[in-house]
């Protein structure tokens, strides 16, 4: 996995960066703010006020756009525009930038060649974040400490990573090695990243980060860190090709640590809450992961990890909404909490391919019968099994402690087609059929 590239700096040294003997200015109106930003003689722009009606702002490369120490100024941007455009070197500290959802509150130009290190620190925002490598972008690193979007809608974004049947929707914030040629790397930092609010979830993906394919431009992560996550893809029920994730890693990004600190709930169908395509060490969820749509997962797999802890539970609702699948790749140890389903189709913990040691504290339980659930983009009939490993898929060990229940009718707790070397159930074991012939 990657070193660590992160910048070492107390939270107060990034607010209070400075590079280079370029000039500092203190702006308190709209034409103070734009003449800072247009004078190439200005290094450091601190914003002492709310400034309203603000136009595109495009920071030249080393320039650096503040709020003043002690305060969170807001920059209002004018209707239908987006806002702040990142060059090379450029820092963003304790702002709160405020556009239309759908617009990009941050963006990089991608005329460049090089990102250098951009870093955001203490921004709120009223829009998207996306920061892309293509066009003559080739390198850079991205360090992040305090990201709050609040509202923000990348369902309409056309450009989606596709494999496995189904295309992915960028996020609320997006971080993307879009250079097809491998030897273009982009390294990152990401700590205390949070979108959407509870009931008011940011639309499309919510934390999205991605290379280029398996074989294109990567992504290396150092810590991806997550504090509440709330977000909807606006997808249709019933669609197979289509989804977004709370928290996505995408292909070609390798992590070494994702860790959740906060909730993450997705609304809508198909939205899976935490999703690996790519390589990741360990993956660590502290709160409550919940899905509330139709064909949602709260964990899915399709990458490699090597260490998964869920420290608290895993909830579905809705049809075929599974709890923790493994359908490509491997996790090679896996700690989890609780898994509970609520649905039709809704299987509990779906295993496809071999896998290494995997408990379950607390158990697996599902309240549903046969139902369609999308699997590769294919809406498939599947029972809500409790525990279920396909054809191809094994495990050197299964612990669950707490039982193993399937409350639909003439749904069986275990299926196995698979092996599994060494499988221990404590706390019971049933379905609603073994209950109602002992009633």
């Amino acid at each position: 996995m990657v070193e660590s590239r992160a910048i070492d700096m107390s939270r107060t040294q990034a607010a209070n960066v400075t590079r280079g003997d370029g000039k500092d200015v203190v702006v308190n109106s709209l034409k103070q703010l734009i003449e800072g930003t247009s004078d190439p003689a200005v290094q450091t722009i601190t914003v002492a006020q709310d400034v309203t009606g603000v136009p595109q702002i495009h920071l030249s490369p080393g320039k650096i756009l503040r709020g003043q120490a002690g305060s969170t100024p807001v920059l209002r941007f004018a209707h239908d525009t987006h806002g702040v455009c990142l060059t090379r070197d450029n820092v963003v500290a304790n702002l709160n930038l405020v556009a239309s959802p759908e617009r990009l509150a941050i963006w990089n130009d991608e005329s460049v060649s090089s990102l250098g290190t951009l870093l955001l620190h203490s921004v709120t925002t009223i829009g998207r974040v996306r920061i892309v490598a293509r066009g003559a972008v080739r390198r850079g690193h991205v360090e992040i400490d305090g990201l709050d979007i609040v509202a923000a809608d990348a369902s309409a974004e056309k450009e989606r990573p596709q494999q496995y049947g189904v295309y992915v929707m960028q996020g609320a914030f997006t971080l993307w090695n879009m250079q097809e040629d491998p030897n273009v790397f982009v390294t990152a930092n990401l700590v205390r990243l949070s979108a959407g609010r509870l009931g008011a979830p940011v639309y499309g993906s919510g934390i999205f980060v991605s290379g280029a394919a398996e074989q294109g431009g990567r992504l290396e992560v150092h810590h991806l860190q997550t504090d509440s996550v709330h977000n909807d893809g606006r997808i249709t029920a019933g669609t197979a090709d289509q989804i977004s994730g709370g928290v996505f890693v995408v292909y070609g990004a390798s992590v070494d640590l994702v860790s959740n600190n906060g909730p993450v709930t997705t609304y809508g169908a198909n939205d899976m809450a935490l999703d690996n395509w790519g390589v990741v060490d360990r993956w660590i969820s502290k709160d409550k992961v919940t899905t509330y749509g139709p064909s949602g997962v709260g964990f899915v797999n399709f990458g490699k990890i090597n260490q998964i802890v869920a420290q608290a539970p895993i909830e579905t609702f809705g049809l075929g909404a599974r709890g923790f699948n493994v359908y490509e790749g491997t996790v090679r140890q896996g700690d989890f909490d609780r898994i509970l389903t609520h649905g039709d189709g809704a299987v509990g913990v779906q295993i496809s391919q071999p896998v290494g040691r995997l408990i379950f504290r607390r158990g697996i339980e599902t309240h549903g019968a046969m139902g369609k659930s999308l699997v590769k983009g294919v809406l498939q009939d599947l029972a809500a099994t409790a525990l279920s490993i396909k054809p191809g898929g094994s495990a050197k060990e299964i612990q669950v402690f707490g039982g193993l229940y399937s409350r639909g009718q003439d749904v069986t707790p275990l299926e196995q087609h698979g092996a599994i070397e060494s499988l221990c159930i404590q706390g019971g074991f049933s379905s609603a059929a073994a209950i109602s012939n002992n009633s």
